[in-house]
């Protein structure tokens, strides 16, 4: 039977296959939060998860959707940015409202207080609601008076995969500077990274922006760096200071 016969088959099999890799990418990138999300709620301490990762994811989505009103991009890429968004302020709603009834006696922080100390450690997940919204109609508006120039809506597609790049980065930073993974979600990192490496080889088969490509490569190295951090610790792990209090919560980065 030559190729024309099967074409009955062979179509068909290739609209499922094009239709499972899009359902991958908008939905495949918050599969990997979801075991955090149950070892945070499994055991009320969000202490081992950076809330600074949802900051990252937010602002590169954000940043994403935004360039694709300059140049429109594969359709599946706008709809994960927008589900990311919903996941990740899920997660930090959660995060939140362990973390405060974690505190003791600790003053109300807001984002209205525009105090850079306690930036991205609010008291109520509203606060983070409003920086959401604040820094999307700011960037809208921005866009809105720049769409026009070819640099800057290039430049903002560059931002945006960039900022997604350096999601794992606060994670990696958390861990070195605790010498510990503790409270991280292994299958978490396990997850970004194989979403990961899916996720560039996606955008190299179906010639997305250049910008994609090459973030989506520095974003499995971070990854990889993090995996690298989990072994060394396990093997070395440090030493507790002697005659040190441990306290009933800490901030993580």
């Amino acid at each position: 039977m030559d190729a024309q016969g099967l074409d009955w088959l062979l179509v068909p099999l290739h609209q499922l296959v094009s239709w499972g890799a899009a359902g991958a990418m908008v939905f495949g990138g918050v599969v990997p939060y979801i075991p955090q999300y149950r070892d945070i709620r499994r055991t009320q301490n969000a202490e081992g998860f950076s809330t600074y990762v949802c900051l990252v994811l937010l602002v590169a989505n954000i940043l994403r959707i935004l360039f694709w009103f300059g140049r429109h991009f594969e359709s599946p890429l706008l709809w994960q940015s927008i589900v990311m968004i919903l996941a990740m302020l899920v997660m930090l709603k959660l995060c939140t409202e362990v973390r405060v009834a974690n505190e003791l006696n600790v003053k109300r922080r807001l984002f209205a207080d525009f105090d850079p100390h306690h930036f991205w450690h609010w008291s109520s997940f509203a606060d983070y609601v409003q920086c959401v919204l604040a820094f999307t109609g700011v960037a809208g508006y921005v866009t809105y008076l720049s769409i026009d120039s070819a640099l800057f809506v290039e430049t903002l597609g560059f931002l945006a995969v960039l900022t997604e790049a350096m999601l794992g980065v606060p994670q990696l930073y958390r861990n070195q500077r605790h010498q510990s993974t503790e409270g991280m979600s292994i299958k978490m990192v396990l997850m970004w990274t194989s979403g990961d490496t899916f996720k560039t080889a996606y955008f190299l088969l179906n010639g997305a922006p250049l910008q994609f490509s090459v973030c989506g490569l520095l974003q499995v190295l971070v990854d990889l760096a993090i995996l690298a951090q989990a072994y060394i610790f396990s093997r070395h792990p440090p030493k507790p200071a002697p005659h040190t209090a441990h306290p009933t919560s800490a901030k993580a980065l």
